[in-house]
């Protein structure tokens, strides 16, 4: 369980979300400047709240009154970003292995080739990111969090770069994420059609507020918006 509640005030734009995140796939969805990036980025231990607290399967990751504020590398969290940001001189195998050797995590053969094989990009290991197309980067960087071994994986907007082709073919292995892996996710997008198919909660931001907790009737009210 994620429990949020932050305030921030970024220059003429203020933040105030409280909301819980379960198992399964929790959407921040809202208009594109709605502010669910610097919630993510805040959960992720990126932006500092001026006030709040932000707890963890019962750990406390952020509290203002205490002056607690676990940096981002202790808060054991995946980050999937909107551009994958693999690192262009590695390959796909040292990509994937980056993050667990950041994090001093021993090398498990049989976790790395259980996610290989779930996002099927055993045959991508020896390419550099510059030979793959965008979908592949996507699910080479979905791996690199999960060998991460994360107790919350976060996505912002991780289909936004797609085009519509590429968004169909990385879907699969999003829901097979949420459904095989179990492991906690926080998704971040404004397009209803997409979280239609993966988000199991709908957390409704508009002007850095959460206006909405609930199912897909929080996406009706939202312009048709195709995958």
């Amino acid at each position: 369980m994620l429990l949020v509640d932050v305030e921030k005030r970024l220059g003429d734009f203020a933040i105030a979300a409280k909301f819980e995140a379960a198992d399964g796939a929790t959407a921040l969805f809202g208009p594109s400047g709605a502010g669910k990036t610097s919630i993510v980025n805040m959960i992720a231990g990126l932006i500092r709240p001026d006030r709040g607290r932000i707890v963890s399967a019962g750990q406390t990751m952020f509290d203002s009154a205490t002056g607690q504020d676990e940096p981002p590398h202790r808060r054991r969290f995946g980050y999937v970003f909107q551009d994958g940001r693999l690192f262009p001189h590695m390959s796909v195998a040292a990509n994937l292995d980056y993050g667990r050797r950041m994090r001093g995590l021993t090398r498990d053969g049989g976790d790395f080739g259980r996610i290989v094989d779930l996002l099927d990009i055993g045959h991508l290991l020896k390419r550099r990111p510059g030979k793959l197309s965008g979908g592949e980067r996507q699910r080479v960087a979905i791996g690199r969090a999960l060998l991460m071994r994360p107790e919350l994986l976060l996505l912002d907007e991780p289909l936004a770069s797609l085009d519509g082709a590429r968004k169909h073919e990385i879907l699969p292995y999003l829901l097979r994420l949420r459904d095989e892996m179990a492991v906690p996710m926080v998704y971040v997008s404004h397009h209803p059609g997409e979280l239609r198919h993966i988000a199991t909660t709908i957390v409704r931001v508009e002007a850095g507020r959460v206006t909405g907790t609930g199912g897909p009737e929080l996406l009706a009210t939202a312009d048709a918006d195709a995958l």
